[in-house]
């Protein structure tokens, strides 16, 4: 199923495939600098139909090329555009240099621009980088980035926002914090995950009419761009009529140590909006009559040991594990209970932290780590983490087994077979504590219910960051709770809230 999303490629694999369209008559590389550039103000001129000025930055490269296309039409259509070549012209006889002296050809002028010339334009571009970043930007370059991000006017950027390493959505220096970004030919996977979320603005995607032979050149793409709407559709069919509730499993929330019993509630509440059966919830006693009264739907049973967990996982068939759990006696005893039960198990909060101490590899899991738990889990700082996303899932997934789903911005769900699923949902009213806990509910819901853990999970994460943008599109994101979140789920789990912002 994930192999039929939309596909995200490497760098490497978008350079592969701009050589192979240059090989084709109609695709040649000034011919797609030429859309472009047109594709380019196309989009700004619907972005911002009141703009006029124009300030424009220009690389030496072929992104400067793109802007060199845009600032000629621009200038043809009668703007006033003001354009820097930063760090000097293209290559003499380069297809920027074409696009650069059409452009001079035409009237246009070259000129050094101040943060103050930019605060005069009514939309600045930055065609300064593309997708060549390995390195934190420097010299001029680094100079016009600072003076863009100075300026306060709006930004679009061409294909990626300089400064962002289009493999991984790091910026490790100087970056470009646009409020649009057209990104061409392929759909580059740096572009949906970490820093990207919060350069890239609004992001547009136009394959420049390039055909699929080209992309074919480019083999396999490592991650997909997951789609609510289509995972809901083949992985949540109609139930039948005459359905009960044994059909749709037993999940088994473990957790809530002394002061922690919300995180078993919230995440008690999560399976069973999310569909399962029965939802049991095994936590200390002390917890139990809250739990009741303010959600009797969940069979509540307090715990203490090992012992006691016995009879309820007998009843289970996938367990919840983690949620306000500790990694005092009486987490590691649950912990240790739940792994030898042999149930398939979603794992998070401090039982990833347990697992961090035993590492052990086994397939009938989903580990669902936020970035400092993966950091525990993978010997290495959460830095390095979220330095390369992808590589950190693909680490854990080598090195844990199962399914695991890195939560973040752009959060991601790779099995180790199919492409890393990357989820284009969420905002950040989402940082608030219990959401970990509502989606990991919800995962364990949906696997109850039969899906393929992989599509438990991703569709799990879909739902929740859906959720949450739905509340947000209404009530705005400060002040999202998880239970909120939770309580949200049943009309995006029938198909009756899909909105606007999931593109609807």
């Amino acid at each position: 199923m994930l192999s039929s999303l939309e596909k995200l490629y490497s760098v490497a694999q978008s350079r592969q495939i701009d050589r192979a369209a240059a090989q084709l008559a109609a695709c040649s590389g000034s011919v797609l600098m030429e859309r472009a550039g047109a594709a380019a103000f196309a989009f700004l001129r619907g972005r911002w139909p009141q703009a006029q000025r124009l300030a424009v930055l220009c690389g030496a490269g072929n992104n400067g090329g793109d802007g060199y296309v845009l600032a000629r039409l621009a200038h043809l259509a009668g703007w006033p555009v003001r354009l820097a070549a930063v760090a000097g012209p293209p290559r003499p006889g380069s297809e920027a240099d074409t696009a650069r002296q059409w452009f001079i050809a035409c009237g246009g002028a070259e000129e050094s621009i101040s943060v103050a010339t930019l605060a005069q334009a009514d939309v600045v571009v930055d065609a300064l980088l593309g997708t060549g970043l390995d390195r934190p930007p420097a010299g001029p370059v680094a100079d016009a980035i600072a003076a863009i991000d100075a300026s306060g006017r709006p930004v679009l950027a061409l294909d990626v926002p300089s400064g962002l390493n289009a493999d991984t959505g790091l910026a490790p220096g100087a970056v470009v914090r646009a409020d649009a970004t057209v990104s061409f030919v392929a759909r580059k996977q740096g572009l949906y995950t970490g820093q990207a979320r919060d350069c890239c603005g609004q992001l547009v995607f136009d394959d420049l009419g390039v055909p699929q032979q080209a992309l074919a050149q480019a083999g396999a793409a490592p991650a997909v761009l997951l789609d609510l709407p289509r995972l809901r559709a083949a992985w949540l069919p109609p139930r039948r009529r005459g359905a009960h509730k044994g059909d749709f499993g037993h999940v088994l929330v473990i957790g809530g140590d002394h002061g922690y019993g919300g995180a078993v509630r919230l995440a008690g509440e999560a399976a069973a909006r999310a569909g399962a059966g029965l939802t049991s919830v095994a936590t200390r006693p002390a917890h139990v009559p809250a739990l009741l009264a303010g959600r009797p739907e969940l069979m509540a049973r307090g715990v203490d040991g090992a012992a006691d967990l016995a009879p309820l996982l007998a009843r289970a068939s996938v367990l919840a594990l983690g949620p306000g759990l500790g990694q005092g006696d009486f987490g590691r005893a649950l912990f240790g209970a739940a792994l030898d039960s042999g149930l398939p198990l979603v794992v998070d909060a401090d039982a990833l932290n347990l697992l961090a101490a035993a590492p052990e590899r086994r397939a009938d899991w989903i580990l669902t780590p936020h970035p400092g738990e993966a950091a525990r889990l993978l010997g290495i700082t959460t830095a390095q983490v979220e330095a390369d996303r992808y590589g950190a899932v693909r680490a854990l997934q080598a090195r844990f087994g199962g399914v695991v789903l890195l939560k973040g911005a752009g959060t991601l769900v790779c099995d180790g077979q199919a492409p890393v699923g990357v989820v284009p949902y969420g905002n950040p009213g989402m940082a608030s504590g219990g959401m970990g806990d509502v989606l990991t509910g919800l995962i364990a819901g949906l696997w109850a219910q039969g899906l393929p853990a992989l599509a438990a999970a991703a569709l799990g994460a879909c739902l929740h960051a859906a959720a949450a943008d739905a509340l947000a599109a209404r009530r705005g994101e400060r002040g999202l709770l998880a239970c909120d979140v939770s309580a949200a789920l049943p009309p995006l789990l029938n198909g009756m809230d899909d909105g606007a912002h999931l593109g609807a």
